[in-house]
């Protein structure tokens, strides 16, 4: 990964402006030939079907039948398009409908954002230390503080919720989003490479199954109940609803702990 694959690290009042449409278009020179909404367009669809690293000024000019100097007409470099490409994807969430009930709302909220990232899963290969400073990302952070809001939290804990709630679906959607390339890659489901694999495995003595009991019986349990090794679905939708008892309890006044206590 490249420091181009940081999100923020564009020039900063640049960036800025074209997330918010200050500069739509060229202030100077002959008339306009695209838009910077069709030159993130076609950003995104290379990033979808191509791989994030496909992805060049001269690979987007390539596409819509321009010179690179052209795009850098309106984008000056690739920094500057993965901020534009990332908060146009958050403009695809939408607001969830509404619910007297805060665990619903997340729970639906979570959901669409992991089907975001299935939809492109170029944006987990983003290191996003700085999120994108744009419309679409600041309602997306806007719609998640307001799920958790006057239900008991400090503004600290509605901060740290999100942000763990956050980084939970986008852990567990890489893990998915990794195993479907996986599938792609090496042409076995899981399950088929688990059926190669198993008579290999038991003709090594070292790799009985009476020395790993509770691997062999989770795994067996696991693989007969889901199909496959791993069910990332399953693990996102269990793992969200525990943080939310956690978040629950916390509201509640029960044993946990907010986390002040422990040092910075």
């Amino acid at each position: 990964m490249t420091d181009a694959d940081h999100t923020g690290t564009g020039d900063p009042r640049r960036t800025i402006e074209l997330l918010w449409g200050v500069r739509e278009k060229p202030r100077r020179g002959p008339k306009p030939k695209l838009t910077v909404d069709e030159i993130v367009t076609a950003a995104i669809e290379i990033a979808d079907t191509e791989g994030i690293t496909s992805l060049s000024v001269r690979r987007g000019a390539e596409k819509l039948g321009v010179s690179p100097m052209t795009i850098y007409t309106y984008i000056h470099s690739r920094a500057e398009l993965l901020d534009l490409m990332m908060d146009r994807v958050h403009g695809e969430l939408t607001d969830p409908p509404e619910s007297h009930d805060w665990r619903v709302t997340i729970t639906i909220l979570a959901e669409d954002a992991w089907e975001m990232y299935h939809r492109h899963p170029w944006m987990l290969q983003l290191t996003t230390g700085r999120l994108p400073l744009g419309p679409h990302t600041f309602a997306k952070h806007e719609r998640e503080l307001k799920a958790v809001d006057a239900i008991g939290l400090t503004d600290l804990e509605m901060d740290a919720v999100v942000a763990m709630v956050n980084g939970f679906v986008q852990g567990i959607a890489r893990g998915s989003v990794e195993s479907a390339s996986l599938v792609r890659r090496s042409g076995l489901t899981d399950m088929e490479w688990w059926t190669a694999s198993a008579p290999v495995l038991a003709e090594i003595p070292e790799a009985d199954a009476g020395l790993f009991p509770l691997a062999a019986r989770i795994g067996q349990a696991a693989g007969e109940t889901h199909g496959a090794a791993s069910a990332p679905l399953h693990t996102f939708r269990f793992g969200l609803a525990r943080i939310l008892d956690g978040v629950e309890q916390l509201v509640t006044g029960g044993s946990g702990t907010s986390g002040t206590e422990l040092p910075s």
